[in-house]
This record gives C-alpha cells, structure tokens and sequence, in this order.
C-alpha cells in the first residue's frame, strides 16, 4: 500500500468520523428517546403517552406522575431505564398535560373526587395495556412507579395485575384497599423515598406505615431531610434515580431469591394506624386513646396530619361516623390546633349533624388569631374553610 493511499484512508476517516460517531449516537438517542402515542380512554378521551423502547426484550415500567405535575417530569428516569433494558410508558392523566378533560384545577371538589375514583383508573389501565401490548415487553416481569396521588393508582394496578412484581412509590400513601392488598402481598417489592420538608403533612409517617406492610428483603426506604414532594427530590438529590434504576434492575432482572427475615419495626404509630384499619377498628382505636389518656393524661399515639388524612379517608368512603370518631380523637389530642376543629365540622356536616358542624367552624375561627404552628396559606385555608361552611349552614362568621 503507498503511503498515499495510506494518508487518503486516514483523511477519510478523520473526515467522516463525526458523521459515523454522530449516527451512531442518534441510534442510541433514538433507542432512548420517547415515542409519543395516543391513546383513548373507555369513554372516549383522549390521552397522550410517552413510550421509551428498551430496543431489546426486557421487563416493562409504568411510571405514574403527581397531581401538580405531567409526564415528562418522569423523562430522565425514564431514558435511564430504557438504557438499562426495560421499556417504559408515561401517560398525562386527564385534565394534565397535552391529554383532554376538564383541566384538574376547573373541577369542584366533588367532581374532583369523582374523576380520581371512576375515571382516572381506567386512564392508567389504559396506559397499562399500552404497554404490555408493545413489542419486546416481557409481560410477566412488570413494575409500575408513582409520585404523590401516582402511589395509589400505582399500588391499585399492582393489585388488579399479578404480573406486577415491584413499586416505585414517592411521597405518598395509598388508601385503605391498597393497604390490605400490601399486607396480603407481603412479599411485594417496594422502593420508597420521602423528604421530612415535604409540604404534604403526615406523609413521612404514612410511608413508614407502609413500608412495614412488606417484609421483602430488597425494600429499600430512602429517607431526606430535606427534598421536598415527589419528583422534587430529583432535583435535590442527583443519586436518586440512579438509585431507582439500580433497585429496579436487581429486583426485576436478577431476582434475588426471596429470604425470610424478620418484619421491619414498626413504630407505635404505625400499630394504632393498623388497628383503625381493620373491621371494627376505629372503635377499638377510641378505646385505645381512652386507655392511654387514663395512664398518661398527656399521651398522644398520633400525628396530626396522619389522624386528619385516615378521617377524611373515611369521610371518602362514607363512613361519616367513623370519621366524626376519628376527628373527635384529634381533637382531643390537639385541642389548641385550628384545623382539627375545621376538619370535625367537616365531618359533622356529612353527618348532618349542622349544629355541631357550626360549633367546631367557630372554634377553628377563634383559635386562628393565637395559631402560630401552621404557615400563612394554611391559616388562610382554615379560614376559608369554616367561612364557607358558616355561610352554607345560614350562619355568618363574625
């Protein structure tokens, strides 16, 4: 070979390196980047997708964004798994991101509860079935991963579809359906991560309770001081979801054999909680409070937030006098907190029990001028809340 040719080859490559590296680097963006789809709920709404292929067979990930947020949130974490083999679907829920519906911050409350009970699920179902629909996507090894009101519907997919073997839960709880489906699948694989400033109360304390519902070896709970709500924490902490991936990887790839271990603490809390949730429980939970005050006058087996969450989830559920009981416990333990009183006139008014309901708006009025633990938009909140009861019972705030 002359030295010519030997330079002309040379030059050649040099030349058209950027171009050789530049398409090969395309097809792996490709392989990572998302394929937007469009999806139709039952009822005919339209939704959009996200779908990040894998290129190769591999396990599948549904990734279930929060309520103040879309799916693209979930983006980077998604192309991080896709690289690392698993093929993974987002989708904006109703009323969020490019999908239609009613945007979520038009709806009344009611409407609100309505659509996260009848209609939201079958959005995520339809993701769902998206994804297992797809080319390459092992349909029995799936995970499926939720920020905020995602944990639920993340939790309640796993529980409508054995073929879920692992969550990915941030920052949040799941309702009492989801709870009995955890202890009943105690072996469930569960990644959870919360930060102490999240700006949602109790929920620090309602992943713990979680967390000690499964007794798997791999679970992993990763606990911030500071991170704030959801996907938040991703821009706080770089790690994090290099984290999820490695947790998802090992679980759903490698499968470590399952060792029985002894059931994680639970905390004092977390033993009252579970006796509220089940059959007869808010009743054995009074008696509890009862005894406990008997011993120590001062004695509080709960937090605040995390009473006032599991009172509003029985209102949800239609239990009203299970929830009066409940907010009753919390006054009880909190006597100088506006919002308890706010949240018992609440409670009351499901049960039509208006007088009662008028008593309990006007003592969270007349505690809020002395309040100095809640912020100024809760305040505000409170404030709003029992005026707008007064008005509703024909009783104007003074």
């Amino acid at each position: 070979m002359s030295r010519y040719h030997a330079s002309s080859r040379l030059l050649t490559l040099l030349l058209f390196a950027p171009l050789l590296l530049g398409g090969h680097t395309a097809r792996a963006e490709e392989s990572t980047s998302p394929r937007v789809v469009d999806l139709k709920a039952p009822d005919g709404t339209n939704l959009k997708g996200s779908y990040f292929s894998a290129g190769k067979p591999g396990p599948g990930v549904l990734l279930l964004h929060q309520c103040n947020r879309q799916r693209k949130v979930w983006d980077d974490l998604a192309a991080r798994l896709a690289t690392a083999g698993f093929h993974v679907m987002t989708v904006d829920l109703r009323g969020y991101g490019d999908s239609s519906g009613t945007p979520v911050d038009k709806l009344s409350p009611e409407a609100l509860r309505v659509v996260f009970r009848d209609k939201i699920p079958t959005d995520v179902e339809t993701a769902y079935q998206y994804l297992v629909s797809q080319p390459g996507v092992s349909r029995d090894t799936i995970a499926a991963g939720g920020a905020s009101c995602g944990v639920n519907q993340s939790v309640h997919v796993a529980a409508n579809h054995p073929e879920v073997k692992a969550l990915v839960l941030l920052s949040e709880g799941t309702d009492a359906g989801g709870r009995q489906f955890l202890r009943t699948t105690a072996k469930m694989p569960l990644f959870m991560a919360v930060a102490d400033d999240d700006l949602d109360l109790g929920v620090t304390e309602i992943m713990q309770w979680l967390f000690t519902l499964s007794s798997n070896p791999v679970n992993k709970f990763v606990h911030y001081s500071t991170g704030g709500h959801g996907v938040e924490m991703f821009d706080v902490h770089k790690e994090l979801p290099g984290m999820i991936v490695a947790w998802v990887a090992t679980t759903l790839k490698k499968r470590p054999p399952i060792v029985a271990r002894a059931s994680p603490p639970v905390s004092a809390e977390s033993n009252f909680f579970e006796l509220i949730d089940h059959p007869g429980g808010v009743e054995k939970a009074v008696q509890k409070f009862a005894e406990a005050r008997k011993r120590d006058p001062k004695s509080v087996l709960f937090s605040e937030a995390v009473m006032n969450r599991i009172g509003y989830e029985h209102l949800q559920a239609g239990d009203n006098k299970g929830a009066v009981e409940l907010m009753k416990l919390n006054v009880i333990a909190y006597p100088h907190s506006p919002n308890v009183y706010d949240s018992l006139s609440d409670a009351y008014l499901a049960d039509g029990q208006k007088d009662l309901a008028r008593q309990n708006a006007k003592k969270a009025l007349e505690l809020l001028p002395s309040d100095t633990t809640d912020p100024e938009d809760r305040r505000k909140a409170i404030k709003d809340s029992a005026e707008q009861k007064l008005k509703q019972l024909g009783d104007a705030p003074q």
